[in-house]
């Protein structure tokens, strides 16, 4: 390139002029990143680390945004590899969460310019919608089934199975009898339906029995079962709570009952566990909402200890990084299973829609409603019809921001519980 012609690229290009970190609350916290290009065009990113909300902000706000002003608009890879490469710190929630943001502005900016929705520029249509799973759950028997019906009603067909556990108050993914309805992220005192943050200064205790848990466990799949029949896709969650063989024997106790799959059932850290899992039931299992880069799966996907990846775009790098953790995936038969909690925001989940209606193994998408608070915050485009997730077809990701809902919506400090198990009071994973 000549010196006029790299003159002339220079004046062309779009840079990022501004980047923006807001940090809001309408029903529950959200970090988001806003970045501003020379063209006047704008993309937003998702930075929310659940319960650490203002670390991930701190380290856009003091880190990364003063190294993007300047930066070509359009160079997604280029900024990724930069961001991450560049950091001798690598990897781990925040550092991947504040990546994800910036990645997946950009790719909101790249298509906004385009003029087409984000999902366009990721290869076209892959299928006509996303297929959702919502979360029921109740304190016995009963309220679940009321839960299920519910769910059913507003036109899911998939739908995740929690219920409380005979001897303990509380448990987790599990609403109290007060509100136990298909609901939203409500912000109030009580716990949520699916989110159980409360506001406080300190994290609530809670009580666990495992040996409860694997007693209860299969008699409620019977009778769900029996209640709504063989066709409906369910699914569970353990949440990380069992050791490699309790899960072994759980998810063999459930073969019966022909579950979608079973979620998180032991602790992430030490991947080989999964294969005594593996060795000894045929439950398909998913893992990987806490897992931030493609080198956490390397040993799953190799070994074929898994069957559906959870890590989430704001979690796991953005969209650049998923798609490649997705691609690896696709070469063992293992499909995606995306996180979406309301502590996604509808920036994250917009951005899960776009990637999921293009790749070729897609597998299903959690989705929990958010408040009415947020979705005048971040007014989304994506729909959800017949139980399917569709993007949308406006340019980028097809969300926006409210800066006046925002700044009615300050940041108020919440946090998940902590564990301790009922019999002599020892902290556990919950």
């Amino acid at each position: 390139m000549t010196y006029a012609e790299d003159m002339a690229y220079a004046e062309d290009r779009i840079t990022i002029t501004a980047a923006e970190v807001l940090v809001s609350s309408p029903g529950r916290n959200f970090v988001t990143l806003r970045v501003t290009t020379s063209a006047g065009v704008t993309g937003l990113g998702d930075a929310t680390v659940n319960g650490r909300e203002l670390a991930v902000a701190s380290y856009l706000r003091d880190h990364l945004v003063p190294l993007l002003i300047g930066r070509d608009a359009h160079a997604i890879e280029d900024t990724w590899q930069y961001l991450y490469r560049g950091a001798y710190w690598r990897r781990g929630p925040i550092t991947m969460a504040a990546i994800a943001a910036v990645d997946t502005a950009l790719w909101d900016i790249k298509a906004k310019l385009a003029g087409m929705p984000l999902y366009q520029l990721l290869g076209g249509r892959s299928r006509r919608g996303c297929l959702a799973y919502g979360h029921a759950s109740g304190a016995d028997l009963p309220e679940l089934f009321d839960s299920v019906r519910a769910h059913l009603d507003q036109g899911y067909r998939a739908i995740r199975i929690q219920t409380g556990v005979p001897g303990l108050s509380s448990v987790y993914g599990v609403a109290s009898s007060s509100n136990a309805h298909v609901g939203d992220d409500t912000g109030a005192t009580s716990r949520y339906d699916h989110e159980p943050a409360r506001r406080s200064t300190m994290p609530v205790e809670e009580e666990w029995d495992t040996r409860a848990y694997l007693r209860h466990a299969p008699r409620v799949f019977e009778a769900v079962r029996n209640e709504f029949g063989p066709e409906l896709p369910l699914l569970h969650d353990a949440h990380h709570r069992l050791t490699p063989i309790q899960a072994a024997r759980l998810g063999k106790e459930l073969e019966p009952y022909d579950l979608f799959w079973l979620e998180d059932v032991t602790p992430a850290e030490n991947t080989a566990m999964l294969r005594r899992v593996r060795e000894h039931t045929t439950t398909p299992l998913a893992i990987g909402e806490v897992f931030n880069t493609i080198w956490d799966y390397r040993e799953l996907f190799e070994e074929q200890l898994i069957d559906y990846v959870r890590s989430p775009v704001t979690h796991a790098g953005g969209i650049t990084a998923l798609r490649r953790i997705f691609d690896y995936a696709a070469v063992y038969q293992i499909k995606s299973g995306v996180h979406g909690p309301t502590d996604v925001s509808p920036v994250g989940l917009a951005a899960a829609l776009h990637l999921g209606i293009a790749i070729p193994n897609f597998g299903i998408q959690e989705y929990m409603k958010h408040s009415a608070a947020t979705d005048e915050m971040f007014r989304p485009t994506y729909r959800f019809t017949d139980g399917l997730l569709d993007p949308g077809e406006e340019p980028g990701l097809g969300i926006g921001y409210d800066d006046e809902a925002g700044a009615a919506h300050p940041y108020e400090p919440a946090y998940l519980p902590v564990n301790r198990l009922k019999l002599d009071g020892s902290m556990h994973d919950w």
